[in-house]
């Protein structure tokens, strides 16, 4: 690639940022007050925390106005959920995770973790914002549109995807910037849900499921993956916010 195309390729994804401020500013609401975990709260009660015998779900702290969180033991994680509950909304955050550590966005959450998930597995042949069914709903669906290779400025395309790659695999390195906070967002509606996923303003996932298999409403949630050791590296999450959606918006 050319220094002209990497900076134009730069150029593209500095517009896509801006554009993602103007399109959301003043049409959310805070769901983290940045200073501590008030209307938060930890669970458990998944297989995440199986190394605690569910005793602990991760360690969930705030620092400088972001939710950090890890394992807390090797090998154990958990969830932190919101203690409110939602039906159809639209879910905004920014992320600047170590790249190692896997975690999610859990959207309709139980205590134990069943959930729609927008995939935050930010590791070697992980993906960003596929979608997944976790916990009791069985790895149903399972759809994502690329994975990280070993290094996480490399991506390669999924074939078959319901969303077709929005991003030039060459582009990645400055659409995606590793190392400073990106912004994820999804959205959820009806029941059976259509669930769409954005990566920095740009749609990565379009997907509807084909039959009620989840409640209609649940609450928001956040993972750290049990398995491995990660109990020195980081998954961070600030400027969390959500827009609740009614029968108009839809």
């Amino acid at each position: 690639m050319t220094i002209t195309s990497c900076f134009r390729l730069a150029l593209a994804a500095a517009w896509v940022s801006q554009a993602v401020v103007g399109a959301t500013a003043g049409e959310f609401e805070p769901l983290f007050n940045g200073k501590n975990l008030a209307g938060w709260h930890v669970s458990a009660l998944t297989g995440h925390s199986a190394a605690s015998r569910h005793k602990s779900g991760g360690r969930w702290v705030v620092e400088k106005g972001m939710i950090v969180g890890s394992q807390d033991i090797p090998g154990n994680g958990g969830i932190l959920l919101t203690d409110a509950k939602f039906s159809d909304f639209e879910i905004a955050l920014e992320m600047n995770n170590d790249f190692g550590p896997d975690s999610g966005l859990f959207l309709r959450s139980t205590e134990d973790g069943t959930a729609y998930q927008a995939m935050i597995d930010y590791h070697a042949n992980g993906n960003l914002m596929g979608i997944y069914g976790e916990g009791g709903l069985g790895g149903k669906p399972s759809v994502m549109n690329f994975r990280f290779t070993d290094k996480v400025t490399v991506i390669t395309p999924v074939a078959d995807s319901p969303t077709p790659l929005p991003v030039l695999p060459p582009a990645w390195p400055f659409f995606w910037r590793h190392g400073q906070w990106n912004e994820l967002r999804a959205r959820i509606v009806g029941n059976p849900p259509h669930i769409t996923t954005w990566i920095n303003g740009v749609k990565f996932m379009d997907w509807t499921e084909s039959e009620k298999r989840h409640p209609d409403t649940g609450s928001i949630g956040l993972q750290v993956h049990g398995g491995g050791d990660f109990t020195k590296q980081f998954v961070r999450y600030r400027n969390i916010r959500i827009k609740r959606l009614d029968a108009a918006d839809k």
